[in-house]
């Protein structure tokens, strides 16, 4: 059996490091026998780097929320020239969605809060998620609705022909485009994006906008893995309620160890040498 090295961001919060070990050991308890060793993209060491250069024929799964930088250039670099595929990274996935939805309260609206980037591929995730988000909680509470409501697209997103599906078989997200909006079947709660830092609103700004407009009960789903700076500065923004840290879900477990069977199970169809390999 491979190793898998796990890849979190880092953070400098004692809290946080200890949320992102307890994830990392309960990975290792769920698959007895799997070598489970943890590194960073950023803040914390050992590097991710270091660890792929002493660990031949490894599975990485990067324990962050978007193919952003980190997986894009520090990880794909540290991989380069060896036999140590990359999974996906944790999201956007359907596990994560639904993780943020069962710990939303009863609200008037929800303000979907990332920490900030100008990367599109970044914002473009987190769009389709507070979208897919919206129609979770909309379609859980009441039947659909032929009102449709537009949202403006934040600068730099682009826009997606196709509607989101997280999972075969999952219903699509019923979203559309017209102009310079996006258009969501009944958003009977509105789900408004804020970030915590870089380009964007600012969480507290959209929570006060909120309440400007009549929301009297105001959510934050923190889509965050673990506690640090950002995380802590929700509890500043206004919001009645924010989500925790989705690393603390044991469904976030699982999505772990999803990620590092998809790559074994790809490399043996599509690669059977390295496919062997892993599976030794």
């Amino acid at each position: 059996m491979p190793t898998l090295i796990v890849v979190a961001h880092g953070t400098r919060s004692p809290a946080g490091q200890a949320q992102i070990r307890d994830l990392v050991a309960r990975v290792a308890r769920r698959r007895p026998g799997l070598d489970v060793r943890l590194c960073y993209a950023d803040v914390q060491e050992p590097r991710i780097a270091e660890v792929a250069q002493q660990t031949p024929g490894a599975v990485v799964v990067p324990l962050l929320l978007s193919a952003g930088y980190h997986v894009r250039v520090d990880i794909a670099n540290a991989v380069a020239g060896r036999d140590i595929p990359v999974s996906r990274p944790l999201g956007p996935d359907a596990v994560l969605r639904d993780s943020l939805h069962r710990h939303l309260p009863p609200a008037d609206a929800v303000v979907l809060t990332a920490a900030g980037s100008s990367d599109p591929t970044w914002r473009a995730d987190v769009e389709a998620l507070s979208i897919d988000l919206g129609y979770r909680m909309n379609a859980a509470s009441s039947p659909r609705s032929p009102v449709r409501h537009r949202h403006p697209l934040p600068p730099g997103v682009e826009r997606r022909e196709q509607p989101t599906r997280f999972r075969d078989g999952e219903p699509e997200s019923s979203t559309g485009t017209r102009g310079d909006t996006l258009i969501v079947d009944n958003p009977r709660t509105p789900v408004r994006i804020g970030y915590v830092s870089g380009p964007g609103p600012r969480v507290a700004d959209v929570v006060a906008e909120l309440r400007q407009g009549g929301a009297r009960r105001v959510a934050v789903a923190a889509y965050l893995l673990a506690d640090g700076l950002f995380y802590r500065r929700l509890g500043e923004t206004g919001a009645d309620h924010v989500t925790p840290p989705l690393c603390l879900d044991p469904a976030v477990t699982e999505l772990v160890l999803r990620r590092f069977d998809e790559v074994v199970a790809t490399a043996s169809a599509s690669a059977p040498r390295l496919g062997a390999a892993l599976r030794r």
